[in-house]
Order: structure tokens, then C-alpha cells, then sequence
């Protein structure tokens, strides 16, 4: 009964970030329905509002309303995690698979290089990365997927040794059939399920990587609304202006942890797991 009485509950807990996120995705994907404002739109006449009827979020110090920015803002910051994640996801899929089926020497080897790499934290990986190849949103979402690789293809190779060693791929491999027809109708599909569910909690590591970087000045120039890039430049009115700095960065900390509530949730059913 005690166990049948708590499955609601968890139902619930996940409504609320399944809902931030909703809301995240209609920023992206139509602005104009949440806000009607341009947020390019300088009033240096209305400059550090505070949060009023006018403005509900204020304005910042070129008179730009913070509400329309941090809208629009969800699009540069969610694409960049969005590309990067998927990027980390297609290459991590490769090398994991790779690593799982080739011979002990390579994959050794393989692994070897996975683990050097993930010692590095994230951001200063991609750091490192941009050092080499420049700063650009380009290149960023570039950063942040090398950063991401090493442990997505961890998790892969993991999950290829398992599946490597099912009894229906070994029957398979008794019957003779082809390895690339082996690795298509059996490998992938059962390696797939794991490494989308953690995505999920990837996406949320590569919007604060993304908003980093941003604040860094290497990912969207001014004057394009980017959460990080927000940050950057309301990091010197945060005495006259808290609310400049407030929202884009609540923006962010909702968003991440949305990803990850959602994300854990899809794991634990994944497992089979109450969540």
C-alpha cells in the first residue's frame, strides 16, 4: 500500500520541470507568443527600470527589456547545448560501439584515451579546445561536444559489452549473419535507449557549459540576447540593477535542473526503477 501511495507523488515531482521545460521550448521555437517586445530594442531614456507593470522583468542598462531578452535568449543558449549534445551523442555512439566490439588492443587503447579525457572537468576541456580552434558559436558547440564525448562513449562501450555478450547476438553470430547487419538489428537499437536517456542530463551540462563560454565572450557577440552573454554584461550594474542579472541567470539554473529532474526520472524508468 505504502509503495502504491508514493507513485503519485513521483508522478508529480516531475510536472513542474516538465512544464519549465515547455515553456523553454516555446521560447525557442515561438518567442512572439510570450512576448511581443524586440529585444534588441535600446531606450536609453527607460535604462535599469526596475521590474514593473512596463517592464516585468526591468529593463538592463541600455534600456533593453530583460523579459523579451531572457525569451529570446533560450534560442542561442538551448541550440548551442542542443547541437553540441547531439554531436557528443553521434560521435560517443560511434566510439563506444567501436570500442565494444573491436579487438582487446583497441579497445584498450580506446579506453585508455576515454579516461585520460575524463579527468578533464568539461568546461576546461572545451576551453582548451576553443584555445585551438578560436572562439565563434561554431566553434563552441564543437568545444562542448569534445568535452562531452569521453563519458557517452563509457557509457556505450558499457552497454555494447553487454550486448555483445546477449544470447541472441551470439545466436546471431552462430547463424552466420553478416557484422554490419549485427551491429544495425541488434547493437544500435539496444544501445540507443541508454545514451538518450542521458542526454537528457547532458543537454543540461552543455547550457551551463554553453553560458560559460558566453560570459567568457566566446560564444554570440553582443548585442544578440544570449543567457550567458546577459550575465557578462549585467556583472557591472549588479548594485544599482540585481534584476539585470537575475533573470537570465534563474533562466539557467531552471532550465539545468528541469533537464536533470526530467532526466534522472527517465533513468530510473529506463532501469525499471521507481523514480
Amino acid at each position: 500500500m505504502a509503495t502504491v501511495a508514493l507513485r503519485p507523488r513521483r508522478s508529480y515531482g516531475v510536472v513542474i520541470p516538465a512544464a519549465v521545460l515547455a515553456l523553454v521550448a516555446a521560447a525557442v521555437a515561438v518567442p512572439g507568443l510570450l512576448t511581443s517586445v524586440d529585444p534588441l530594442a535600446a531606450d536609453p531614456l527607460h535604462a535599469l527600470e526596475p521590474p514593473g507593470a512596463a517592464h516585468w522583468f526591468g529593463t538592463d542598462h541600455l534600456g533593453r527589456d530583460v523579459l523579451a531578452r531572457v525569451v529570446y535568449g533560450a534560442r542561442h543558449s538551448l541550440s548551442i547545448g542542443v547541437a553540441a549534445t547531439l554531436l557528443a551523442g553521434a560521435a560517443g555512439l560511434l566510439l563506444g560501439v567501436a570500442a565494444g566490439l573491436a579487438p582487446k588492443w583497441l579497445d584498450e587503447a580506446l579506453t585508455r584515451a576515454f579516461d585520460v579525457l575524463a579527468t578533464f572537468p568539461e568546461l576546461l576541456l572545451a576551453l582548451l579546445v576553443i584555445a585551438i580552434i578560436g572562439p565563434g558559436t561554431a566553434n563552441v558547440i564543437v568545444a562542448i561536444g569534445i568535452a562531452q564525448i569521453p563519458n557517452l562513449a563509457r557509457v556505450v562501450r558499457a552497454q555494447t559489452f553487454v550486448v555483445r555478450r546477449s544470447g541472441y547476438v551470439e545466436q546471431a553470430v552462430t547463424f552466420g549473419l553478416p557484422r554490419p547487419v549485427l551491429i544495425l538489428r541488434h547493437v544500435l537499437p539496444n544501445v540507443l535507449g541508454p545514451i538518450l536517456v542521458l542526454a537528457t542530463i547532458v543537454l543540461g551540462q552543455a547550457v551551463i557549459a554553453a553560458s560559460a563560454l558566453s560570459f567568457l565572450g566566446m560564444g554570440p557577440q553582443p548585442p544578440a540576447a544570449e543567457w550567458g552573454a546577459m550575465l557578462s554584461e549585467a556583472r557591472n550594474y549588479l548594485r544599482v540593477a540585481w534584476w539585470e542579472a537575475l533573470f537570465p541567470a534563474a533562466a539557467v539554473a531552471a532550465t539545468v535542473v528541469s533537464l536533470t529532474a526530467v532526466g534522472r526520472v527517465l533513468r530510473y524508468r529506463f532501469e525499471g526503477r521507481d523514480g
